[in-house]
């Protein structure tokens, strides 16, 4: 076996901290042509990071699909990617994720701090340095936490506080008044080049795709549109009602981010509005996000989620979180940008990648009709321009089946 150093900036021939060259194999054709890491348990292991933590780098970093089933020791990423680019692109994830910010060393655990922070604990120099909250993968460790962070804090520390500005400062941090002034950087993370091809692929079967089934549903949603605001107003002037304690704390949210932005020359930025939910005591509510799905959107919606990814993963993050999520995105589009339903598979790829909501959850409220968030007819043209995206999900979920038995 072939080992290098893991820092290959280090050309020092007796550097004791060693791992194996990636390798990779080419496997299907086509559309269903993957790439097999086929040593990926061997180099996290000597990287001391669970195996999931490599391949999705991998994934966000050259913009494919992978796929994980750490049972099988099997780990796919779409698309053909030879041993050298990959070995390259793991040295983004080294550097990021593995090496101490001081020293260099690689012997460091990832932590979750105080302040909801990701944490490079180093064992060599003991120094403590902080992983970039921006980074795509940040949101994915947050969700998923290595053992050693599991052990020395609960889920809910984890979850506490936002990281989506420059310079390691927790948006739960400006929010209690620790930091006051921090620009927000542009995101300059990779884009998938085949994203358009692929979505005007999956767009044109479309018309052709039967409907979905309907299911009983009672259950209620907020409505924040503007024009359910207008009407709300309306009746309390005529109503003649002083009182606001009848509206919910998520419609007086709703209401505050577009009466601000209304007022306001630049919207609220993600400080902001994570520090508004905080003084209304909303921000672990799976309404929360709901209310942020109908609001925080325009006809730029397929570039502002991943603009908003840093506030919207720490605030998902529970299945609930991420059924809201999407039900909320019903009602923006089914109800106040219908303009925009020929984007939505678009849209879902951008949900999807970004790790804001799980595939499965994506394909069980894509294949339901549900009068939960709007009314039925509507949720049914909704569902009906996602089948598209939903069913390339499971024609991607069947070939890795299908090559799993092969």
């Amino acid at each position: 076996m072939s080992l290098v150093n893991i820092c290959r900036e280090n050309t020092d021939p007796f550097y004791r901290y060693k791992m194996p060259l990636i390798q990779a194999k080419v496997e299907g054709r086509g559309n269903g042509i993957k790439t097999a890491i086929v040593n990926t348990a061997e180099v996290a292991r000597a990287l001391g990071r669970p195996p999931a933590y490599l391949i999705k780098f991998f994934g966000f970093e050259l913009g494919a699909q992978t796929s994980i089933n750490e049972n099988s020791d099997r780990y796919l990423v779409n698309g053909v990617h030879d041993a050298p680019k990959l070995q390259d692109t793991l040295d983004g994830f080294i550097n990021k994720f593995v090496l101490c910010g001081s020293c260099k060393n690689p012997e460091t655990e990832i932590t979750i701090a105080k302040d909801g922070n990701l944490i490079r604990d180093c064992k060599a120099c003991g120094q403590r340095t902080t992983i970039d909250p921006r980074a795509k993968l940040s949101s994915y460790i947050f969700k998923n936490p290595p053992e050693s962070a599991k052990s020395s804090k609960k889920k809910k520390a984890a979850t506490a506080s936002a990281n989506v500005v420059g310079g390691g400062v927790s948006i739960s941090d400006i929010a209690s008044g620790n930091r006051k002034d921090e620009k927000k950087e542009d995101s300059t993370e990779n884009e998938d080049d085949d994203d358009d091809a692929l979505t005007k692929k999956i767009n044109a079967e479309a018309s052709a795709l039967p409907d979905v089934q309907p299911v009983n549903d009672d259950d209620w949603a907020v409505d924040v549109s503007e024009e359910a605001v207008r009407k709300r107003a309306q009746e309390l002037e005529n109503m003649n009602i002083k009182d606001d304690s009848s509206a919910s704390k998520y419609e007086e949210f709703g209401e505050w981010y577009i009466s601000s932005s209304k007022d306001n020359e630049e919207l609220p930025s993600d400080v902001e509005i994570y520090k508004k939910a905080s003084e209304l005591e909303i921000v672990d509510d799976a309404e929360t996000v709901q209310v942020l799905a109908q609001v925080l959107f325009d006809k730029d919606i397929v570039e502002q989620i991943e603009e908003h990814q840093g506030l919207l993963s720490k605030l998902i993050t529970s299945n609930d979180h991420e059924k809201a999520f999407l039900g909320g995105l019903e009602r923006f589009l089914g109800l106040d940008q219908p303009d925009l339903l020929p984007l939505i598979s678009k849209i879902l790829l951008q949900v999807y990648e970004n790790d804001l909501v799980g595939e499965e959850t994506i394909k069980n409220w894509g294949s339901k009709i549900s009068k939960k968030y709007v009314p039925k007819d509507i949720s049914k043209k909704v569902k009906k321009a996602a089948k598209p995206f939903i069913k390339w999900l499971e024609e991607a979920e069947e070939e890795s089946d299908d090559e799993d038995d092969e």
